[in-house]
């Protein structure tokens, strides 16, 4: 149920995107304890519409630089978050040479009753299923 928003400046291709993707879903799953289900979206933008602080707090980020965004139910701890950080980044930095510091992470942790998987239907209001989550991180 998690949902993943890419955001990077256009021109690469479509190997590159999907690996991103790959690395992003597959290290969620290792470390944040969300389900195997996948809900991802890759936006590329025009370098003029795509801004960034090139050397905020003192990490320098190239044209390079990606953003990846993800909605979720909040069941991981702040050292998951931090092993799922620094596992993408690795496995970003050995299978694209992308550099660390142009990796750009922002989490949204959100309510059962903020998803509604179809239907307009509240998906989770009544609890959600053990089986979508991780009992090892709740």
């Amino acid at each position: 149920m998690p949902l993943a928003r890419i955001d990077l400046v256009e021109g690469k291709s479509v190997e590159y995107r999907q690996t991103i993707a790959n690395v992003v879903y597959d290290k969620m799953i290792e470390h944040l304890g969300v389900p195997e289900d996948r809900f991802q979206v890759i936006t590329e933008h025009k370098i003029e519409n795509f801004l960034y602080d090139p050397d905020y707090l003192g990490i320098y980020r190239s044209e390079n630089c990606i953003f990846i965004q993800l909605d979720f139910l909040d069941v991981a701890s702040p050292e998951q978050k931090a092993g799922f950080y620094k596992a993408v980044v690795d496995e970003l930095h050995e299978k694209l040479h992308l550099r660390r510091e142009d990796v750009f992470f922002n989490l949204f942790t959100v309510a059962p009753a903020d998803w509604s998987m179809g239907n307009g239907v509240a998906t989770y209001n009544n609890g959600v299923p053990t089986d979508r989550l991780d009992p090892n991180s709740v």
